[in-house]
């Protein structure tokens, strides 16, 4: 944190998050920052575990800066989306995915991306719901056979996340995966509509959709 910049700034409302330790300021990096300053701002912590927790920031945020009506219409907007997207793949077959967050090593998908999973019309048996990421074993994914992987490092856009699946090539089975005999696995950009937990999470459960149960 830049100390000095944000003495100057004098911000009334500061917005951070304590979800992910990688991404989040180190220890009391902020507390200290903070009591530094002359006034003190309001602090807003947004560290949702699901989509549910997701709108509800973005109704806090809209109320922390005398915008309320317009997250209330961002939130309809949202499930408005999310409950056409389930709807139109609610009869579908659910394919077997498996969502890396991280490559090397093997992390499965946590926190809201299981359900957006389950939106979506997929299944992932590595996934975990409403928790953190976690480092899991290749023979697991292997075991699973997914008929789908989706490629989505954490922080990475498209051009990133696709070079990755030069490293999963590597791992011992990749080739025997259904996903790879039928040509079904994609890099997504996990930046912009998977790892930043706001409005765009819809779109990432719609390209879910389309990537799932593409005709």
């Amino acid at each position: 944190i830049d100390e000095l910049l944000l003495r100057d700034l004098e911000p009334t409302l500061v917005v951070t998050q304590d979800l992910c330790q990688v991404c989040a300021p180190s220890g009391n990096e902020l507390s200290v920052a903070l009591r530094a300053l002359a006034s003190q701002p309001d602090v807003l912590f947004m560290s949702p575990s699901s989509i549910a927790e997701i709108e509800q920031n973005i109704v806090d945020l809209g109320i922390a800066t005398q915008r309320e009506l317009r997250a209330q219409q961002i939130v309809t907007s949202m499930r408005e989306r999310l409950l056409s997207v389930s709807s139109l793949v609610s009869d579908e077959p659910r394919p077997r995915v498996f969502f890396v967050e991280w490559v090397d090593p093997i992390f499965c998908c946590g926190h809201w991306v299981p359900e957006m999973i389950e939106l979506a019309g997929g299944v992932d048996a590595l996934a975990r719901k409403g928790l953190d990421s976690v480092r899991i074993r290749w023979d697991d994914v292997v075991q699973w056979a997914p008929e789908i992987v989706i490629v989505s490092p954490c922080g990475f856009h498209e051009e990133r996340a696709r070079a990755q699946i030069q490293t999963l090539e590597l791992l011992p089975g990749w080739q025997s995966l259904p996903a790879v005999h039928s040509g079904r696995v994609h890099a997504v950009d996990a930046d912009s509509y998977f790892a930043r937990p706001g409005p765009r999470v819809v779109e990432g459960v719609e390209m879910l959709a389309h990537l799932f149960h593409r005709r």
